[in-house]
């Protein structure tokens, strides 16, 4: 099974900035027949043929508006997500994990739940759920977020097992080191988030179930798998670096 961009009626949460507005962009730019902006802020810059749609992916009740007002989605591409930047477990902020698995696991898991019957009822569709090269590996330097994202990425397989059967697929994206603000503290070499949504919907038009996205995920799973143990002590090595809060 798959599903084209061109034609399609699209939802992207987190849409109004970084990989979400490419993903935007890049559903226009391929023809898609509606695309709605899932958004929690104001967007000043709403492109033309785009639809803004308030959305809270952790608010139930945001969730269920948005589900109300988009009947005809064919395509959900799940976006939005947090990265606190704090440790996991020496931290002064010991909620941070708990709001970075409301978005990146539940707010995930909102989203497939109330779209699901819609994608159904519309002859089935597809699910795009990007995540995180630190939801593939375990990587110590981004606390909370490693372990929120790998929730994520079981979720993706779980929701492709029950969808199926309704014409759904399920793609997950892992995405390593991306030109965005959530990244502007990594040093180093990094995608450009039109390159992440031309390959998430290339990928999403094939059926395939899992991509990586970029040169860092590829880069950073085979180093992982030629010596985990290395690999760990390095990510260890990167936490006085990356965070700055919790010692």
């Amino acid at each position: 099974m798959s599903a084209k961009a061109a034609g399609s009626v699209a939802l992207v949460t987190g849409g109004n900035r970084g990989i979400g507005r490419a993903f935007v962009d890049e559903l226009r730019a391929r023809g898609a027949a509606k695309v709605y902006m899932g958004s929690r802020e104001p967007v000043d810059d709403l492109p033309d043929g785009v639809e803004l749609v308030s959305l809270d992916v952790t608010d139930s009740e945001s969730v269920s508006a948005a589900a109300a007002a988009c009947p005809d989605v064919t395509v959900l591409i799940n976006n939005a997500g947090l990265h606190a930047r704090t440790r996991l477990v020496l931290t002064d902020d010991p909620d941070a994990a708990r709001r970075e698995m409301e978005v990146n696991f539940f707010g995930v898991l909102n989203m497939i739940r109330a779209f699901a019957p819609i994608l159904k009822a519309n002859g089935g569709g597809a699910i795009v759920n990007v995540s995180s090269i630190a939801g593939a590996i375990p990587t110590a330097f981004m606390g909370g977020y490693s372990p929120s994202k790998a929730a994520g990425m079981f979720l993706s397989s779980i929701a492709r097992a029950e969808l199926e059967p309704n014409g759904t697929t399920v793609t997950a994206l892992v995405v390593g080191s991306v030109e965005t603000r959530m990244s502007d503290h990594v040093v180093g070499e990094k995608e450009s988030p039109a390159t992440i949504a031309k390959i998430g919907l290339s990928a999403m038009g094939r059926g395939e179930r899992t991509v990586d996205t970029d040169q860092m995920a590829i880069a950073a799973r085979a180093s992982y798998a030629l010596d985990p143990v290395r690999f760990e002590q390095a990510m260890a090595r990167m936490l006085d670096a990356t965070l700055d809060t919790g010692r």
